[in-house]
Order: C-alpha cells, then structure tokens, then sequence
C-alpha cells in the first residue's frame, strides 16, 4: 500500500501562482509514476501531470503547459506540481495519484492504483 498526502492549496487570484506538495509513504520503493489530477464541480477527473519516477520523464495536459511543471524529489518520495499564471479556469479539487503498473502512457486515471485525499484550489478573476 502506497499513502499520499496533499497540501498547498488555497485560494489565489487569476495571475498567480501555488505549489502543491504530494507526500508518499509506505510501498513507495514499488512506485513506478505519479500523477496530478483535477476534478472541476459537476465534471469529470482529469489529468494535468505526471512523472515517471525512476527516469523523470514529464507529461502535461496540453491546457497546462508553459504554465505548470511537476517535479519530484527522490530522497523526500515527494512530487510537487508548481503552478504559474493561474487560470479561473483552473479551479478544481487537485489529487495527487500513484502506480506501480510499467506503462508507455500513463495519462488515464485508470492506471492508478493510490490516490490523495484532495486539495481544493480556487483561482479568483
């Protein structure tokens, strides 16, 4: 079992920027990537990053890209998603996820097997 903690959330006005924090414990050695997520009211989960663990390798949701950036830091088994020249649009439940499952794409909700509690970001026009 893999846990994952959120945090960095909050409110922000249209511009700004946030940095949220995704803690994973447990059977982290197992952990093949991590992704970020998002759940607008009343719409569906969709992705926004993730990263393979052990290589590095980056993906970004094409509404986020230039403005959004994951990284993590191996020592920590943290993974953060930096968030720059937010979008009211952006608004959302954010959830850090993880998988053990070797992948070429891991986009889809679907490949993860541990998710985070959430945490709410608001971006303000």
């Amino acid at each position: 079992q893999v846990q994952l903690v959120e945090s960095g959330g909050g409110l922000v006005q249209a511009g700004g920027s946030l940095r949220l924090s995704c803690a994973a414990s447990g059977r982290t050695f197992s952990t093949y990537a991590m992704g970020w997520f998002r759940q607008a009211l009343g719409k569906e989960r969709d992705f926004v990053a993730a990263i393979k663990w052990n290589v590095g390798r980056t993906y970004l949701a094409d509404s986020v890209k230039g403005r959004f950036t994951i990284s993590r830091d191996n020592a920590k088994n943290t993974v953060y998603l930096q968030m720059n020249s937010l979008k009211p649009e952006d608004t959302a439940v954010y959830f850090c996820a993880a998988t053990s499952r070797s992948r070429e794409v891991i986009v889809s909700t679907t490949l993860y097997d541990y998710w985070g509690q959430g945490t709410q970001v608001t971006v303000s026009s």
